[in-house]
Formats: C-alpha cells, structure tokens, sequence
C-alpha cells in the first residue's frame, strides 16, 4: 500500500532542518525500500517549508513506525505530519 506523506515545518526551524539534513538524508538511503520518493515543500521564494514522501508500507502503523525514526522528526521539525493512502496510477510500476 502506498501513502503519501505531507511534513510542515515549525515556523522559524530553518535551522532544525538543515542542522539535520546529512542524518535525514543518510535515513533516506537506508530506507528507500519504505520511502522511494521524497523531496522538501518549498514556499514561492524557494525555500524549504516542509517534506512530501511516497512510502509504501503494509499499513499506516508501519509507515508511522519508519518515519518515527527520521531525525527531523527526532529533532521535533515538524508542526504537522499528515498521512493519507493513495493510489499510483499515472506512471506505477507494473
């Protein structure tokens, strides 16, 4: 099942988030299974506001438990984390 996976920062954590960027980053790599496809919210200006993911997991609870261990959720960056099931249709694996 997939999800996807909406993050907005805490206003004013600019420095939260690119403190723990590289660490984010590494979880990422280690967790491309769970989390193929992800990259940062940006505001009209270009700066960076928040993440989306597309994750796939057996269930929200599973996803919840990945994303539990993401440093910018550890370093409290997030005022909101939405999680929504979706279906890829336009471009899915077959």
């Amino acid at each position: 099942m997939h999800f996807v996976v909406t993050c907005l920062d805490k206003e004013g954590a600019l420095e939260v988030r690119t403190s723990n960027r590289d660490a984010h980053l590494a979880f990422l790599a280690e967790n491309n299974a769970s989390i193929p496809v992800a990259g940062p919210l940006l505001n009209d200006d270009g700066g960076m506001i928040g993440s989306c993911l597309i994750c796939e997991a057996e269930s929200r609870e599973a996803i919840e438990a990945v994303l539990a261990n993401d440093p910018y959720a550890k370093a409290g960056l997030f005022q909101s984390v939405d999680i929504k099931p979706w279906k890829w249709v336009v471009g899915a694996p077959k």
